[in-house]
């Protein structure tokens, strides 16, 4: 989902979770010293707390002691014992949960054209799997109709709390997975280098179930108490037409409180509308003199930048062809930043444009470099010349260049405006596909408060009509733009949040906004509650998607925390 939050602010080291690790030379100081290094004790949570207590300041030692002894708790000692226990899910299961996201990882969980998701082959593996693992841990599950997959976490009243994650992933292109020292990815294999974990869904969105059931498993394990019942609702449709978590809702009760473990620490309350500007163009045959432009190929989805996009060349003379390309492309990479490549090779008797840039999010273009948008400039300016026959390729890349450009603030189309809390609007040019009949043409936006979205549908659609009409370039033009989520919760549920977010990554207790939706959008009381940390590129959508390990371990323990917290909260308003 998410991606680009507000206020950005760097990490904290807090967000590394080195006090559960110990480093090599400490240990290798108790072995010279005849000592024999013994790691925290996590036979139960008890035992991990009687032993961890002995290290503790003594007003944390006392609230432990009365945890242990089953006296009653003030609120602050209760925070004592519900910080420990995230810290213990790391210790007990970190390494656990860590092989179970490279399972499901391995469960190529995406889009297949002309298969609904609920009948799809690698989704009923996904859903067996998340099945095996909730009732091993003793959490009851449902699979409703192949679609949503819940998992029950049961409290002492029927109050709800919906914890939203999802299975299904965007494509992938295997051959953009390939780090900058030339190793090669499989997308649908954990790859661990260093501190990452590459791999398509560690970041969006297999560790959100992952993190989320681990910490479930704790708190039944250990019989906590809690006031209310959690589900966790696995979507298997959120990239896509996000009809699965609808087809639930139709048919089971809506929870009156909904965290999206699908977005950004700490507490984000904010989602811009999602938008897609789709152009139609029908194919017609080359007219005048020059290159033919045949091929077009860019982005799998319209909510990825993709980092690579091509166009395949027709031409009489190939030799002299792709020297006047090649001088064209070298010029246009030093005009416009010199941040990607433009490469021109022989293939099969046409000529192969290659623009490479970087992969990113849609809804934080500036993160990345669209190489869609600078390829379909780059051919304009190659027809501008006169060095191109006119047809469905340059029409395209003519109206690209005119009306969206490389600007991701759609100024150059004359729509663009700010919100002072959710930021500007942005657009992005993602996908082109092409077939025998039709290209089609993607700009995906992230729109926010500020304006109506009917009037901005309006705008858009005036401007690249009159556009139309004035350059008569034919095409079919279709909009859809959502409505935009903006609350101001409030309540002791979001302060355990904000709480929660702080203690365990050094962030200020303020809300913030996000570029991206989730299936909490239209849901009540519905927050986003991480998984990504403000400041760090989102990698979800990428090629080469990682999640660190750091990252992820912390995760489980501020997700464990959260829940219990929330959980035995005596109200939540």
């Amino acid at each position: 989902m998410t991606r680009s939050f507000a206020p950005s602010s760097e990490p904290s080291l807090k967000h590394r979770a080195h006090h559960l690790l110990v480093p090599f030379f400490a240990i290798a100081a108790l072995v010279l010293a005849g000592c024999a290094w013994q790691g925290p004790n996590t036979d139960s949570f008890k035992a991990y707390l009687a032993q961890q207590s002995k290290s503790l300041p003594r007003s944390e030692k006392k609230a432990i002691k009365r945890f242990l002894a089953d006296e009653s708790l003030t609120p602050e000692q209760q925070n004592v014992v519900q910080h420990q226990l995230g810290r213990y899910s790391v210790a007990k299961y970190g390494d656990e949960a860590m092989a179970t996201l490279e399972q499901w990882v391995a469960i190529p969980t995406y889009r297949q054209d002309g298969v609904p998701q609920h009948e799809n082959p690698e989704f009923k593996k996904m859903a067996a799997a998340i099945q095996a693992k909730a009732e091993a841990f003793g959490l009851a599950f449902r699979n409703i109709d192949d679609r949503v997959y819940e998992i029950t976490l049961p409290g002492a009243t029927d109050e709800l709390i919906g914890v939203h994650a999802h299975a299904d992933v965007v494509p992938v292109n295997p051959a953009n997975w390939v780090l900058d020292n030339g190793t090669k990815l499989d997308p649908f294999k954990v790859t661990k280098i260093g501190n990452k974990m590459y791999g398509r869904g560690t970041e969006d969105d297999k560790n959100g179930i992952v993190v989320t059931l681990y910490g479930m498993r704790v708190i039944l394990e250990e019989n906590l108490p809690l006031q209310r019942t959690f589900k966790l609702l696995v979507d298997t449709t959120e990239e896509t037409s996000g009809g699965a978590i609808a087809y639930y809702f139709e048919r089971n009760p809506t929870p009156e409180y909904n965290l999206a473990m699908d977005g950004g620490y700490p507490v984000v309350i904010a989602e811009k509308g999602y938008g897609v500007v789709m152009t139609e163009f029908p194919v017609r045959s080359g007219q005048g003199l020059g290159l033919e432009f045949v091929g077009l190929t860019g982005g799998l989805a319209s909510n990825q930048i993709p980092k690579v996009a091509t166009a395949l060349v027709n031409s009489p003379d190939l030799e002299n062809s792709a020297a006047m390309l090649r001088g064209a492309a070298q010029q246009f990479v030093l005009e416009h930043g010199g941040n990607f490549s433009i490469d021109v090779t022989e293939q099969n008797e046409q000529l192969l444009i290659t623009v490479t840039g970087v992969s990113a999010h849609s809804s934080d273009p500036a993160s990345g470099v669209n190489p869609v948008a600078r390829l379909l400039l780059f051919i304009d300016l190659i027809n501008q010349r006169g060095g191109a026959q006119q047809n469905h390729i340059t029409a395209a890349a003519h109206y690209a260049a005119q009306n969206w450009g490389l600007n991701f603030y759609a100024e150059k189309l004359g729509v663009d405006f700010s919100h002072p809390f959710m930021g500007p609007l942005t657009s992005a040019i993602t996908l082109v596909n092409l077939n025998h009949e039709r290209l089609q043409l993607a700009v995906n936006l992230r729109v926010p408060e500020g304006k109506p979205t009917a009037q901005l549908k309006q705008e858009i659609e005036q401007k690249l009509q009159d556009w139309k009409r004035s350059t008569r370039v034919n095409f079919d033009l279709d909009i859809t733009i959502a409505e935009p989520m903006y609350r101001n919760p409030k309540g002791a549920w979001v302060n355990a949040l904000l709480d929660v977010a702080s203690a365990n990554l050094g962030l200020p207790r303020e809300f913030a906004a996000s570029s991206g939706a989730t299936s909490v959008h239209n849901l009540p009381n519905g927050v986003q509650f991480g998984l990504s940390m403000p400041g760090v590129k989102y990698t979800g959508h990428n090629a080469n998607e990682f999640k660190t390990v750091d990252q992820f371990l912390l995760d489980l323990q501020v997700v464990t925390e959260m829940l219990v917290k929330v959980g035995q909260l005596p109200e939540l308003n």
